[in-house]
Order: structure tokens, then C-alpha cells, then sequence
């Protein structure tokens, strides 16, 4: 399988395939290339859409050129916390980032939620996000507050009066129940419909069915979320003492 950085060939093989309709994973085997890297390549291009070779190479060819440059140089060079690669953060980040994107966020919004995420502290100031994603503070607002609206973040103060944007580990529990929420009203719009079209009508039958499924998958997510809210608390050492059948440590012990 080929490494490095997709070439200007490869992208315009991307770009026919789009035209012609193909999956990215049907494209990624014409290229002998992982999925992710297509879908990575498009999504952070104008997705399916929008796509052009041309305009993607020269991006890419931009980033790289802005990477160099920000690049530390010299024995100065800042270590990564923890021994990480910086290279492969910043390509976990870009695939993080698309998949967010493919789920309907916008890309600014998607990679300050992913540069929270990744983040140790779990927590940024808007001045460290700028410089981060080295972008306006008019676009890290925007973003912010799409967020916030979204309830995915939270603002908090710190000691030194500083606002921070949190993200919490309780957000992904609260998206499961609002998403068992809308499951309830999307089964009680089609119980309505039973009603209006009559209930021993094929249409009313359908509606019928699709309720009961809804419901079904409704009453599963809030199980399973309720089940599984204390993991997002819990430390992986104790999720594998536990699934080794050892007792994890009770966090309030010593």
C-alpha cells in the first residue's frame, strides 16, 4: 500500500470518481489507499460536492508550506506531552475532524471541539484556540457558540478570571437522551397519523410499524445510557481491572 502524501494524480482520480458517483471506500481501493485517507482528503476539501484536484493540491501544498514555517526549529523544540508523535496528532485530529464533519457540524466548529477533546486539560481560552488553530477570534466565537447552543460545550471562569471553554464528559450521555427524545416524538407524530388515515389502511399500517420501531430503539439508547453514564467517569485502568475480573479500585479509597 503507497505512503506518503496523495499526489496530484491521485487527487484527480478522486475527483472522477466523485463525478462518477462511486463510495470513498470504491475510490480508496482504486487508489490502494486506506478509506480514511479519501474520505479525509474530500471532506477537508469542499466535500463530495465541491471537490476539485487542482484547488486540493494547492491547499495541501499551502498547509504544508504554513506547518514548515510554524514548525519550532533547533534543540528549542517543544517535546509532546506523555512522548506523543506530532505528526500523528495532528493526523488523528484531521481524521477526528472529518468525521465530525461528516455527522453535519461545520469544519471550524468541528475542529475546536476536536482541539477541546484532545486537549489534556479538557478546556481552552479563545486566545489559546486562535492560536491554535491559528484562525480569527471571529471565527472561534462563531464556533463557540454553535457549540454552546448545542449544548457540546460549556463556558467556566478560571483563578485567573479567564473564560474557558469546557467540554463535558456528561454532554455525550445528554445527546443520548435528547436523541431518545426526539425518537418519542417521532413515534407519537406517526401514532397521529394512524388516526387521521384510518387504521386498517396500508399507510396507517406503515406508521404503525414505524412508531413501535422507534419506540423500541428509543427505550434501548435510554437503557443503555443509563447502564453505561458511569464509564464516562471512569478511568481506562479501571474498565480493564474490572474486565479482567479484578475489583477496580472505589475512587473515594485510597
Amino acid at each position: 500500500m503507497p505512503g506518503g502524501r496523495l499526489t496530484q494524480q491521485e487527487r484527480q482520480q478522486i475527483a472522477l470518481g466523485l463525478v462518477d458517483g462511486l463510495a470513498y471506500a470504491e475510490i480508496a481501493r482504486g487508489l490502494d489507499r486506506p478509506t480514511s485517507t479519501v474520505t479525509r482528503e474530500v471532506m477537508r476539501n469542499g466535500g463530495p460536492t465541491a471537490y476539485r484536484a487542482e484547488v486540493a493540491h494547492r491547499a495541501t501544498e499551502r498547509r504544508a508550506h504554513r506547518r514548515r514555517q510554524a514548525a519550532p526549529r533547533g534543540p528549542q523544540a517543544p517535546a509532546q506531552a506523555h512522548g506523543r508523535d506530532a505528526e500523528a496528532v495532528r493526523e488523528y485530529e484531521e481524521t477526528f475532524t472529518t468525521l465530525l464533519m461528516q455527522s453535519g457540524l461545520p469544519k471550524m466548529t468541528s475542529r475546536v471541539l476536536v482541539s477541546l477533546y484532545t486537549t489534556d486539560a479538557g478546556s481552552l481560552t479563545a486566545s489559546e484556540l486562535v492560536q491554535r488553530l491559528q484562525v480569527s477570534p471571529a471565527s472561534i466565537s462563531k464556533a463557540v457558540a454553535l457549540l454552546e447552543s448545542q449544548g457540546l460545550i460549556r463556558r467556566e471562569r478560571d483563578d485567573r478570571r479567564r473564560e474557558r471553554y469546557v467540554v463535558d464528559n456528561d454532554v455525550w450521555y445528554q445527546g443520548m437522551m435528547a436523541s431518545a427524545r426526539s425518537h418519542a416524538q417521532l413515534a407519537e407524530t406517526a401514532r397521529q397519523g394512524v388516526s387521521v388515515l384510518g387504521p386498517d389502511s396500508e399507510a396507517a399500517v406503515r406508521l404503525e410499524n414505524i412508531a413501535r420501531f422507534v419506540d423500541f430503539v428509543g427505550e434501548s439508547i435510554i437503557r443503555a445510557a443509563e447502564q453505561a453514564r458511569e464509564v464516562l467517569y471512569t478511568r481506562p485502568e479501571a474498565t480493564s481491572a474490572a474486565s479482567d475480573g479484578r475489583a477496580a479500585p472505589s475512587p473515594d479509597r485510597a
